[in-house]
């Protein structure tokens, strides 16, 4: 075997036997069972592999087949240090299902990748965390939902877990940053080609705050089949995910799906039923299968906080005594005693829906802002009493 810098020699063999056809996460993972994690698997004869649960006897000689022939051996070899090599150019790393880093959540499903490709840091492995997911084409009721929830569940300790995907997803990760809290986007390509955020708005933060994870090797071509291998990422990660947007087909409820069968908790946000974006959501609430959420604390009924969420708290507190942005006080002069819909405050002020809403949720959380029923505001006491400075 080629040689490698001691504690990668595990991640290189697995990558090496990833690059073996018909070899998937739940045969590779069975063979390092039965094996273990050492040179000597590379040198096993069909009747070893045959031994090994889930490969018979053609799949077990073409395995002994390519390893014993040296030009394909030493052709994965070489396309495995070359991962490495591409990981240390963008300060990435590799996280095998051996490691103490590996999400113990994830260890737990039927199929866990082997080999996680990680950009940034990944949190405690004991640490609660949600996966919060829906619809690219969110709605102005969707994104404020998912931004109220996950910044919510990001302050009280969870981690947030989404696919770092146009709309939800998206939404769902700039809530937990902008609460200080941890997230991770779990790519279906590659970690160094993010695909949904090529200017860079998102990702480098999340980095900073969390990480970008991927079982798919870098420079992986972008396709279909490697979304629903995504999703079952997302759901495994965490102890519960929660669909805030999603119409009958899509990605938000193959993660659900996933979840439901790795027997995680369910949630959903309940929507109009002339809504297209809602028939999914509804229908998960409708059939059973997933709690009707209205806000961060009916999820918190079925996954209580940690202990160490409270230094988040304490920052939040801190942030509500906190001077309020330009932007925020900018904002703060379209509103008074009276309530203001959404939609007044987004054509007084000129800001997108998008832009709006977490501006408004960062105000709520510095209690200036109160939100009430169907999408209006109202400027605190708190804040006409001068308890910001502005």
């Amino acid at each position: 075997m080629t040689a490698l810098p001691a504690g990668r020699e595990a991640a290189f063999l697995m990558l090496v036997l990833s690059r073996i056809p018909g070899l998937g996460p739940a045969r590779i993972n069975a063979i390092i069972s039965r094996f273990g994690c050492t040179p000597d698997l590379l040198h096993a004869g069909a009747d070893d592999f045959q031994r090994v649960a889930g490969i018979g006897e053609r799949l077990a000689g073409e395995i002994a087949g390519f390893l014993h022939q040296p030009e394909k051996r030493r052709a994965a070899e070489h396309d495995a240090l070359e991962q490495f090599a591409a990981l240390e150019r963008c300060n990435g790393r590799l996280v095998t299902i051996l490691d103490t880093a590996y999400p113990s959540l994830l260890k737990e499903i039927y199929d866990p990748p082997p080999v996680l490709f990680i950009r940034g840091s990944l949190p405690d492995p004991e640490q609660p965390s949600i996966a919060v997911v829906g619809t690219r084409k969110a709605s102005a009721y969707g994104k404020q939902a998912a931004t109220e929830i996950a910044g919510e569940m990001a302050i009280r300790g969870f981690l947030v877990v989404s696919g770092l995907a146009y709309g939800i997803d998206s939404t769902a990760h700039e809530a937990a940053l902008r609460a200080g809290g941890k997230t991770v986007a779990v790519l279906a390509g590659s970690v160094d080609n993010v695909y949904t955020d090529p200017r860079g708005r998102l990702w480098p933060k999340i980095i900073e705050q969390g990480a970008l994870v991927s079982e798919e090797w870098f420079g992986s071509e972008m396709l279909p089949s490697r979304f629903p291998k995504r999703n079952r990422i997302i759901s495994g990660m965490t102890q519960g995910t929660l669909v805030v947007e999603s119409d009958l087909k899509g990605g938000a409820l193959i993660t659900a799906s996933y979840a439901l069968e790795q027997n995680r908790e369910v949630f959903a946000v309940p929507g109009s039923i002339y809504s297209g974006n809602s028939r999914g959501t509804n229908r998960l609430i409708q059939t059973g299968q997933a709690k009707a959420v209205f806000s961060a604390g009916d999820i918190l009924e079925e996954l209580p906080p940690p202990l160490f969420g409270a230094p988040n708290l304490q920052q939040k507190s801190a942030a509500s005594r906190a001077e309020l942005s330009g932007e925020e006080h900018a904002l703060m002069r379209f509103m008074g005693e009276e309530p203001v819909h959404l939609d007044t405050l987004a054509r007084k002020s000129g800001l997108e829906i998008s832009v709006l809403l977490v501006l408004l949720f960062e105000l709520e959380l510095k209690k200036a802002v109160r939100q009430l029923p169907e999408q209006f505001f109202q400027r605190t006491s708190r804040y006409g009493n001068g308890d910001f400075v502005t």
